[in-house]
């Protein structure tokens, strides 16, 4: 996520709009309580009248305004290097401040908001409401939108923005996002992976409330033996999502074919469907068959992925979904 080095960072925040280079911080005209000093601005030493006067003096605040902001520049450069320093330690409250002022000493620094959002994330922890855990989500998650608002196709902002509501437990919110991904990049394919993992939440906790209100257990294969007043509103209200779920997951093998992950998720939906298929034996057996296979294919697909990671070259290499190891 971050570069690994300083000077790589250096690197690459080029501050290509900036005219000339800046005077150094030592270089810049001082300033005292009854103003510029400087011997070109004394009164006695020049005979310009008061109108030249004042053109000088505009422009010297003017190269100063420059000078100082350029001074500015740097030191959130070095901010910025110290915060990524700190992240990749994983002392994230640390690259919080560094970040932070980062973007007090200049607002427009590539990067940086980005940065400071993520490093605020870090500190989301996954299912927990409390009032202070949701304030940290909320503040990432207004810092990625502020992103967002510079850039609309940000892809990375709106995957963050998504995962944080996953993490919170909003679950609508997060599908939303990923959903916004997808508009951008439809083959994205951990988004589409996650729009089905959502779906499939969200039946499966449809039915376990179903189930335990007649205080029946989930069998995992279809509960043909469940009461009708039981299964039949249950294949109503899950039927959307299983189609939907199906659709996402399988988008998402397609655009990644050994995404085992998804594979697994394929066959627990198709469980699903088994129920949504109540009723029709002949189909509940054929989404059992569906779920074994897709349980089948993700075993396999894993040893095959865990021995490429094996044997993979050594040093630093970055996976399909851009993480750096």
């Amino acid at each position: 996520m971050f570069g690994d080095t300083r000077s790589e960072h250096r690197e690459e925040y080029n501050f290509s709009t900036l005219a000339a280079v800046p005077p150094a911080c030592n270089q810049l005209p001082k300033i005292s309580r009854c103003g510029l000093e400087g011997p070109n601005l004394k009164e006695k030493d020049t005979k310009m009248n008061g109108p030249g006067r004042f053109w000088v003096l505009a422009v010297v605040l003017s190269g100063m305004a420059l000078a100082m902001s350029g001074c500015n520049q740097l030191e959130a450069r070095d901010q910025l290097n110290k915060g990524c320093e700190a992240y990749k330690a994983g002392h994230y409250d640390e690259a919080i401040e560094h970040f932070q002022k980062s973007t007090e000493l200049d607002p427009n620094l590539p990067m940086a908001k980005t940065y400071l959002a993520t490093a605020l994330a870090q500190n989301v922890v996954p299912g927990l409401t409390t009032p202070d855990n949701l304030k940290t989500a909320n503040q990432a998650m207004d810092i990625f939108k502020q992103v967002l608002s510079q850039n609309p196709n940000d892809v990375n902002s709106m995957k963050q923005i998504a995962g944080i509501y996953f993490s919170i437990n909003d679950m609508d919110n997060a599908e939303a996002w990923q959903k916004k991904v997808l508009a951008n990049d439809p083959k994205d394919p951990e988004a589409a992976y996650t729009v089905g993992v959502i779906d499939w939440k969200k039946a499966h906790q449809n039915k376990l409330n179903a189930l335990q209100a007649a205080g029946l257990n989930d069998d995992g294969k279809g509960n043909v033996k469940a009461p009708k007043k039981v299964m039949e509103p249950l294949a109503q209200e899950n039927a959307p999502l299983v189609d939907e779920g199906l659709k996402y997951l399988t988008l998402a093998v397609e655009n990644r074919p050994n995404y085992d992950d998804a594979m697994q998720y394929l066959n627990l939906i198709y469980r699903n469907k088994a129920d949504v298929d109540y009723g029709n034996p002949t189909a509940v057996a054929q989404d059992l068959a569906s779920a074994q296979d897709w349980t089948d294919k993700a075993m396999a697909k894993r040893k095959e992925n865990e021995e490429k990671k094996n044997q993979g070259p050594g040093g630093i290499t970055m996976d399909p979904g851009g993480q750096m190891h």
